[in-house]
């Protein structure tokens, strides 16, 4: 494809996100009000015998928790959309097992920060109930909506980037430099840098949050661990000769003639 198509191609494809982003961003915007009361539902259960209305200390801070909401949920929903655009772009270049790898790597990646996401909305409730009554009965909480929000949203986005984790594990054993012999030697280091990191990312720095966090990512880990044993076992049932062998790229021939017989 000319260089000009290329272009063409491209803005074809930005137009068809950001036409997706937008339309995402206006349905959450005027979807505000169950979006709130869903997200809120982490601050009510860490105060379940108090109000869990948050306040407002600014003329504009609730239209501009608003609008960032919107923009990251509308960033969120049409996920899927830009993703493919993305994908569609990018895998016409690439060779064929590139190509199988990419859809499954898009997929993955999308699924796991969903599933991150998730639980990190389940873990916020636990931790805001530790941080939040941590002084005792005798101090009032009134959170803000911007900082609620803020703390809500850093923490989700966290959960989500952690659990990429897999994805670039599982990368690096397709390419060789992370094998299930190497992966099992660093199983204890493994493990306590998971927790280390777990401790020093989380933000509300509760033990609850980070303990979670951690075992989350241990799983994961270890299911990169068992999914490295199976392609070991495969490569070795395949024989040295078959293991890894594009089919984008020619055999090798020897050019050195043979002798002629007698």
């Amino acid at each position: 494809m000319p260089l000009v198509e290329h272009i063409r191609e491209l803005r074809k494809r930005l137009l068809i996100s950001a036409v997706a982003l937008l339309v995402g961003v206006v349905a959450c915007y005027v979807s505000w009000e169950p979006i709130f009361h869903f997200l809120r539902e982490p601050y009510c259960r860490a105060n379940p015998h108090r109000s869990c209305d948050l306040i407002v200390t600014g003329v504009f801070d609730a239209f501009n928790t608003k609008l960032r909401v919107s923009f990251i949920g509308g960033i969120v929903t049409t996920s899927p959309i830009w993703l493919y655009q993305i994908g569609a772009f990018i895998t016409p270049a690439l060779h064929k097992q590139e190509r199988r790898y990419a859809g499954g790597f898009l997929v993955g990646a999308l699924s796991l920060f969903l599933t991150g996401c998730v639980l990190g909305f389940l873990s916020v409730g636990h931790g805001l109930k530790i941080l939040l009554h941590i002084a005792g009965p005798g101090v009032q909480n009134l959170l803000t909506l911007d900082k609620y929000f803020s703390f809500l949203t850093l923490m989700l986005l966290l959960f989500g980037v952690a659990f990429e984790f897999p994805v670039i594990v599982v990368f690096l054993n397709l390419t060789g430099l992370l094998t299930f012999e190497r992966m099992v030697r660093w199983q204890r280091g493994m493990i306590f840098g998971l927790f280390l990191a777990a401790a020093v990312l989380t933000p509300s720095t509760d033990p609850f949050t980070f303990l979670f966090l951690g075992l989350a990512l241990v799983v994961l880990w270890e299911l990169c661990v068992g999914a490295a044993w199976i392609r070991s076992r495969r490569q070795k049932a395949r024989g040295p000769d078959q293991d890894d062998l594009s089919p984008d790229e020619p055999s090798y021939v020897d050019p050195t003639p043979s002798e002629l017989a007698p």
